[in-house]
């Protein structure tokens, strides 16, 4: 009796099976076998309890470890994506769904990738089917309870930030200029403190952060990056009450641990300033800038002029004028008012004209050389030089100090202005200039 012929078991289509691991913190990667390593077990040994269905592991590795879950843009993930658009993937496999996403919208749209290209997803830990809509729904349910976690988490983080500055500890973050950190504290950076107090000392001295600028890049002073100061950064040093010894969390202040490198009464004086608006210190600078030529100003009757000054359409208007103006004597040849602005730049002119001039910076050397045998010519003409093209970022007390210290004396005439400069001055000058880092 012949015996029934067996037909051949039909063979399962291959489903090419991606492990993708996921870690929040690199804390405990550098291990042998590690909690990537552990998840990357369970996954490869389900798939291979699933052989008999077709699945087969794909031998790339999708690990993304010190990765948080909150973002999409992982190295890993978007490999695996990459993967998935292209037809190498069939199956992702995961030890547990939060791995993969804890946001819902994220889920989404990862989701929305793999059903466009046939792709199934699978936890090893919790069971569930995407293909279904009982499926989706324990999908939903489960991430729900994933971004619940993930939010519960930032809650605490917050509340233990919050917890730490009011006990006035550094929890981390940019370390600023003027500490460094040991044993997770801020120490004085001894190096770099005396830069920040020149900061405050500069803004109190000028009132402007504009006008502060040319001066800390004439001393050589840096920020924390070694980049020169700009607006930005010199108000951000300003407002750190870090520098005060304490630490501030949303509006509130509180006593640091740390040393503070700025004293109470220099803080106070330079948030005063900050107070008044920076259009209002602008036009009280002006107001408040010193007549550069007080002093030293004569007019043709060999008498000094003063410097005065008045207002008109909220304008402020500033003049050197005799003393037969001043008194109220009829007008004579003799009597002179002129307006400052014009007669300090002639003045200002010449005077830079005059230090470019050979003579002037060979004077001015020959005079050097008795106090300082070492100092050289060429090092003379750089010092000279470099006064001109910084002129105009000085600020005017900066401006009235070099012109006290340059001129002697200014004679007006029919013919313009005579200047007597002071050769001990322009040596004084030279010596200070060449002395003073470059920005």
């Amino acid at each position: 009796m012949s015996r029934p012929s067996m037909a051949p078991p039909a063979t399962a289509r291959k489903l090419r099976c991606a492990v993708y691991t996921r870690k929040s913190t690199d804390e405990g990667l550098e291990k042998e076998f590690n909690s990537l390593d552990a998840q990357r077990d369970s996954c490869e040994a389900y798939i291979a309890s699933q052989r008999t269905e077709g699945w087969v592991l794909v031998r790339d590795h999708y690990d993304d470890g010190g990765v948080s879950g909150a973002t999409l843009e992982r190295p890993a993930l978007q490999r695996l994506l990459r993967d998935i658009e292209e037809g190498h993937v069939d199956v992702i496999v995961v030890y547990k769904i939060d791995r993969l996403s804890r946001s819902l919208m994220h889920f989404a749209k990862l989701v929305e990738v793999m059903d466009a290209h046939g792709v199934t997803f699978v936890s090893v830990t919790q069971s569930f089917n995407t293909t279904t809509s009982m499926g989706r729904l324990t999908l939903n349910i489960l991430l729900s309870f994933a971004q619940f976690e993930r939010e519960v988490i930032g809650e605490r983080v917050r509340d233990k930030i919050a917890a730490s500055k009011a006990r006035g500890l550094w929890v981390g973050g940019p370390v600023p200029l003027g500490y460094a950190v040991q044993d997770r504290k801020l120490v004085v950076d001894e190096t770099a403190a005396p830069t920040v107090r020149r900061v405050f000392e500069g803004f109190v001295a000028i009132g402007s952060a504009t006008r502060l600028i040319p001066v800390l890049q004439a001393e050589g002073l840096v920020t924390k990056t070694g980049r020169p100061f700009d607006k930005g950064s010199i108000y951000k040093l300003l407002n750190q009450r870090l520098y005060l010894g304490e630490v501030s969390h949303k509006g509130k202040s509180y006593p640091g641990e740390h040393q503070g490198i700025v004293p109470r009464e220099l803080w106070d004086r330079a948030h005063a300033i900050l107070q008044i608006s920076p259009r209002l210190r602008s036009n009280q600078n002006r107001e408040h800038a010193p007549a550069l030529l007080r002093g030293l100003i004569h007019g043709s009757d060999g008498r000094a002029l003063s410097p005065v000054h008045t207002r008109k359409g909220g304008r402020l208007y500033r003049y050197y004028v005799s003393q037969t103006v001043l008194k109220g004597v009829p007008a004579t040849t003799d009597a002179q008012r002129l307006p400052a602005g014009q007669i300090e730049a002639l003045v200002i002119a010449q005077i830079r004209g005059l230090l470019r001039q050979p003579e002037m910076i060979i004077g001015t050397w020959q005079a050097a050389r008795p106090e300082a045998a070492d100092v050289t010519e060429a090092e003379v003409r750089t010092a000279l030089l470099q006064l001109d093209p910084i002129w105009d970022e000085l600020f005017p007390a900066e401006q009235a100090r070099i012109i006290r210290l340059l001129v002697e004396r200014v004679d007006l005439g029919p013919t313009g202005a005579d200047i007597r400069l002071r050769i001990e001055g322009l040596t004084s000058l030279a010596q200070d200039i060449a002395t003073t880092p470059a920005a």
